[in-house]
């Protein structure tokens, strides 16, 4: 039996890098080697809880964001072979279910993941094969293509925000997913006011194009400097992602009369929020959240990076090796909201 060495993740802050078998895969599935693998704010969560409720059961393999190429087709596969550069979302809806039906694959009943990016080996099963597995074109680097996972979690949240060109946009936290925010913001044309916690994401958002930056730091409370920046109204749209329950209530705070809020940042299990009722009513304020991705995002974020508007080199700032995983995991914890970090198996 051929074995690989992988991440396995055994509970809260448990994980080995260890040998385990090559993946076997059916007559729909293919075998990629990952080329590479990025760390991810989920993976960190997950990490430190030991587990997630819908993605990954311990002990099991770890990691779903990679790029890499095809070694092995099974009998079934026709649109696929063996030497192909491809990006393989963690995930492909039924496509039958209530919700698949209605449009909305992201909230599928039957929703497959697929974990086990960290390895140097993963299986792509048929599923995701058939409905959410694709070439790279042949301009992209591995470490760009990987980006498609979250960049179409952030495409969909954008959107379905209904963000339009000229608004005044706020983005609450300034993580890697922040930071796509603020970029996707300006290819859409809008006004952006960024509000993050560390100076060097502060510098970052500067860089990708926020018309103005706030520092939590010097400035504890945003709230009036936000409204200011929108003529003294409040933004036309606020998005908040930190993840944390006073940030969604503050970010309720920011948006004008008619405004709209986009709840991404997921918060810890059992959290709870209080919203001034009156401020969401007699302001007629809409509260949106948006969780994953469906395979129509995962193309677009492909385009978007194969058109070279959003590159890795300004969400990627290091890359070690799959045997220093605990190490960056660990690091990663402590230094919540850096940027990711590449892993090469």
């Amino acid at each position: 039996m051929q074995q690989m060495m992988a991440a396995v993740l055994y509970g809260k802050e448990s994980l080995r890098v260890e040998p385990v078998a090559v993946p076997q895969i059916g007559k729909g599935d293919v075998l990629v080697r990952v080329k590479t693998a990025l760390t991810c704010g989920t993976d960190v969560k997950v990490f430190r809880r030991g587990y997630h409720a819908r993605m990954i059961v311990p002990p099991a393999l770890f990691g779903h964001e990679l790029a890499g190429d095809i070694v092995a087709v099974g009998e079934e596969v026709t649109n696929f072979k063996i030497g192909q550069r491809v990006v393989a979302a963690n995930s492909a809806p039924c496509m039958d279910c209530f919700y698949c039906k209605r449009g909305a694959e992201n909230l599928c009943e039957d929703l497959l993941f697929n974990n086990g990016a960290y390895a140097e080996f993963i299986r792509i099963p048929s599923r995701i094969v058939q409905r959410n597995l694709y070439e790279i074109p042949s301009h992209v680097s591995y470490r760009d293509a990987a980006l498609c996972e979250p960049l179409a979690c952030v495409i969909r949240g954008f959107e379905e925000t209904g963000v339009k060109p000229g608004d005044n946009v706020v983005v609450l936290g300034l993580g890697p997913i922040g930071l796509m925010f603020v970029r996707l913001a300006k290819l859409y044309g809008t006004r952006v006011i960024a509000v993050g916690r560390r100076r060097t994401q502060i510098e970052r958002a500067a860089r990708m194009g926020a018309d103005e930056v706030i520092s939590s730091h010097t400035t504890p409370d945003p709230l009036q400097p936000v409204r200011d920046f929108a003529t003294g109204r409040g933004v036309d749209v606020a998005i908040e992602a930190v993840g944390k329950p006073e940030t969604w209530q503050l970010a309720a705070k920011m948006v004008r009369r008619g405004g709209t809020v986009n709840f991404f940042g997921g918060c810890p299990a059992d959290s709870r929020v209080t919203l001034d009722t009156s401020l969401l009513h007699y302001s007629e304020i809409t509260c949106k959240a948006s969780f994953h991705h469906t395979p129509a995002y995962i193309q677009k974020a492909l385009a978007v990076i194969s058109r070279g508007e959003i590159s890795a080199q300004d969400f990627v700032n290091r890359e070690e090796p799959l045997s220093n995983l605990l190490e960056v995991m660990q690091y990663l914890m402590s230094h919540n909201g850096h940027m990711k970090t590449a892993i090469i198996p």
